[in-house]
């Protein structure tokens, strides 16, 4: 296998960064560097990651790839604001279903759009190059892969019904079938980078190791284990054990008390990904 140089600099995350000179919010923000290769992931909910870039001397106008994990403001927000900077000089990544209409139950039929601020129409407009991941897996190149239509088959991982999809007047339950997935193989093993795991942190994992026969050696993201109880976090928790997986530097929707267990259960391999943080793997 190919030695690669990697390098990720979290532009924007929930939680501030070490010294408070960065803006933070509640979205995720990934640039990743893989040698020569410049790929965005996501764009936070804002547009405030350009000004982070900025600071942190990243140039965003040198980018090959934007890659959306998945239809939701707080991944995707930033994407106007970016065009608005840097034109269209990169390639589109999103999921097929990506402009599914999203919203959350926020209470009995109260329901709140969590979507896209952006259409099709907008990005033909732009003539932005785009590719709708169809396929189970996509190569970027031989080492750098796309993986979408997830199973979730296994009894760790829950679907939370709050999430639903517009279809005409109607609404139903999220199965996230636009949620995508960036992986790296490494001599080390695969770096699996992910957006929220809507479909299921384990699933991906259990999804990605099935297609590859691979190893996994990290986890970059948002794992939405948020909403789990304390049997779905231990089950877990279990799992990334069982797969002996050596970095997990997680952030955003992991939110705050399966953060901590993770941290107190794996200790040096755990990462917190808070704006700002730099993860290099060579």
């Amino acid at each position: 296998m190919i030695k690669m140089n990697l390098k990720i600099t979290t532009l924007i995350e929930n939680n501030p960064d070490d010294n408070n000179l960065l803006f933070s919010e509640h979205g995720l923000s990934l640039y990743i560097e893989i040698d020569e290769m410049k790929i965005l992931f996501d764009t936070g909910q804002s547009g405030d990651f350009i000004k982070n870039a900025e600071k942190l001397n990243v140039d965003l106008s040198n980018l090959k790839y934007v890659v959306l994990s998945h239809g939701h403001y707080d991944h995707t927000g930033g994407f106007r604001k970016l065009v608005d900077k840097i034109g269209n000089s990169y390639k589109l990544i999103a999921g097929k279903d990506f402009f599914n209409n999203k919203y959350k139950l926020v209470e009995k039929d109260n329901y709140k759009h969590i979507g896209n601020s952006f259409d099709k129409k907008y990005i033909r407009q732009n003539n932005i190059q785009v590719k709708y991941i169809e396929e189970d897996v996509f190569y970027i190149t031989e080492n750098i892969m796309i993986f979408s239509n997830f199973k979730t088959r296994n009894d760790i991982d829950q679907t939370n019904k709050i999430f639903q999809v517009k279809q005409d007047e109607n609404y139903v339950v999220d199965n996230f079938s636009d949620e995508i997935v960036l992986v790296v193989k490494n001599e080390k093993g695969l770096i699996v980078i992910v957006g929220c795991s809507h479909v299921g942190i384990v699933n991906i994992l259990e999804t990605i190791i099935e297609r590859t026969g691979m190893t996994i050696y990290g986890i970059v993201g948002g794992t939405h284990l948020v909403e789990a109880n304390e049997q779905r976090l231990k089950n877990t928790i279990n799992y990334f054990k069982e797969k002996d997986i050596y970095l997990l530097a997680m952030s955003h929707c992991t939110g705050k008390y399966a953060t901590e267990k993770i941290k107190n259960e794996f200790k040096d391999k755990f990462t917190y990904n808070n704006t700002g943080n730099i993860i290099k793997i060579v």
